[in-house]
């Protein structure tokens, strides 16, 4: 793969997410339309959504994978998805207790709570870790996170238990769903995947050095807490609004990444850009398969990724352990 131009990669990306975004818009549950009600108020903002849910978890991912020099790392590694799920449950209830002829999904004060729930869970993790360890060490940013993470899931599983009645509602969100995606979501996740992921993008040549180690990163030069925090802090943000709008989509993070590193190297200047389109053809796929696959009903998007990704990091994994033998 090594043979043909990186430019050119990025040029069949570019034009590949096109092609599907344009398939995705026209194709769903009742075949194909390519005008009317369904396709202006349904179909064109789920897949925009899709677009910029699926290159904000690809570029978090790769960033994370970079700052942690940890290939099973990703947006969730820190927690904060857990954090903001466990917002948008308590939501979920409220809302489903007090406001019953409404889809609470549709609610803002769900996708704020999701937000909230994520920001708080950041807060939280960065102090803990920073009270056991003054240097906020990779490996203990990584055990704090994993930790609040089981904390959040059995909270969660603790509201579904109490509130039955939405167990149904909750149990789908947390599986990942954009069916009730709308503009006013596009423009939020648009605003901010534009101000984080050009964080992010700036701070390629800083991951490019974290690849050398803390220490050595350290000694040329970069000050590492301090763009650890702004890295992370972007990430979480990201990631919370992400949750917020769609629920938890697992392995786009984690896979989307390794294929990219493969195609453009590990250079993140070109991988972070490059996973952005990825990213969002990868979900868009996801996305058109989990309408489309047991039509008129629909899957949950995250159990989408995770058949594929189970299956392609399994197909990875025993790949480089034969080119390690």
């Amino acid at each position: 793969m090594a043979k043909f131009p990186k430019t050119l990669y990025f040029i069949l990306a570019i034009a590949l997410t096109i092609v599907v975004f344009v398939i995705c818009v026209s194709l769903g549950s009742t075949g194909f339309a390519i005008e009317g009600n369904i396709v202006s108020s349904i179909r064109l903002p789920r897949v925009i959504a899709v677009v910029l849910i699926g290159a904000s978890l690809s570029v978090c991912g790769a960033a994370m994978q970079g700052l942690l020099r940890n290939p099973l790392a990703d947006g969730t590694t820190l927690g904060v998805s857990s954090g903001s799920s466990l917002g948008a449950v308590i939501g979920i209830v409220s809302f489903s207790s007090l406001f019953s002829q409404y889809d609470p999904l549709n609610g803002i004060f769900s996708v704020l709570l999701a937000m909230a729930g994520g920001l708080l869970s950041l807060i939280f993790i960065l102090s803990l870790a920073q009270k056991v360890d003054a240097r906020l060490s990779t490996n203990t940013i990584i055990l704090v996170g994993v930790v609040f993470s089981m904390f959040a899931s059995a909270l969660i599983s603790l509201i579904v238990a109490l509130f039955p009645e939405s167990a149904k509602t909750v149990m789908f969100w947390t599986m990942g769903s954009t069916a009730a995606a709308s503009f006013e979501d596009c423009i939020l996740l648009g605003a901010v995947f534009v101000v984080c992921a050009s964080v992010l993008l700036f701070k390629a040549n800083e991951l490019n050095t974290f690849a050398l180690g803390e220490e050595n990163a350290s000694h040329l030069g970069v000050n590492v807490k301090r763009d650890k925090l702004i890295i992370m802090i972007a990430v979480s943000v990201l990631i919370g609004t992400c949750v917020a709008v769609s629920g938890t989509i697992g392995f786009v993070g984690l896979i989307v990444p390794h294929i990219s590193r493969m195609i453009v190297g590990a250079n993140h200047k070109k991988l972070m850009p490059f996973t952005i389109f990825f990213g969002a053809t990868f979900l868009m796929i996801a996305d058109l398969l989990s309408r489309t696959i047991i039509a008129p009903k629909e899957l949950p998007i995250g159990v989408i990724t995770s058949l594929i990704g189970a299956i392609v990091f399994v197909s990875i994994f025993i790949r480089n352990r034969k080119g390690s033998k």
